[in-house]
């Protein structure tokens, strides 16, 4: 599972809107031939993104080069179930990463188009997000 292996604050606040607007970073593809970008803001969480890999590596048969562009620094906290209002702060549930619209999350390469698009597509299922197949011959 994805996460930060050392943080300054345990707990954070929850700075929610953030994810509005498009991205001013991390927008063009750098490392691959194919990408996968979203089509609006959001939080993904740690185990989505896991899950999102594992779909794509296994659709490509351990084939070609996955980078994953997005990491989970941000803590999300819960409260315990049936816990009265005040009392504080909950415990640390997971993490998640907050995405902007046009972000891209995934790039991929040393596969067949075909195949590429594909697997990210079964990825894109696994998201909370619209997501956009892109080629690098696109831009």
């Amino acid at each position: 599972m994805f996460g930060p292996k050392k943080t300054k604050y345990r707990k954070s606040h929850r700075l929610r809107g953030k994810e509005k607007g498009m991205a001013t970073k991390g927008y063009q593809i750098s490392f691959g031939s194919y990408a996968l970008k979203s089509l609006e803001g959001a939080e993904i969480s740690a185990r989505q993104i896991e899950a999102a890999r594992r779909a794509m590596t296994r659709h490509v048969k351990r084939g070609g080069k996955i980078w994953i562009r997005v990491f989970p620094h941000k803590p999300i906290t819960q409260k315990a179930a049936e816990v009265p209002m005040g009392s504080g702060k909950g415990a640390l549930d997971h993490y998640v990463s907050v995405i902007r619209k046009g972000a891209i999350i995934f790039e991929m390469d040393g596969v067949n188009p075909d195949i590429a698009k594909e697997a990210m597509t079964l990825a894109a299922h696994k998201l909370p997000v619209k997501c956009r197949f892109i080629n690098i011959d696109e831009f």
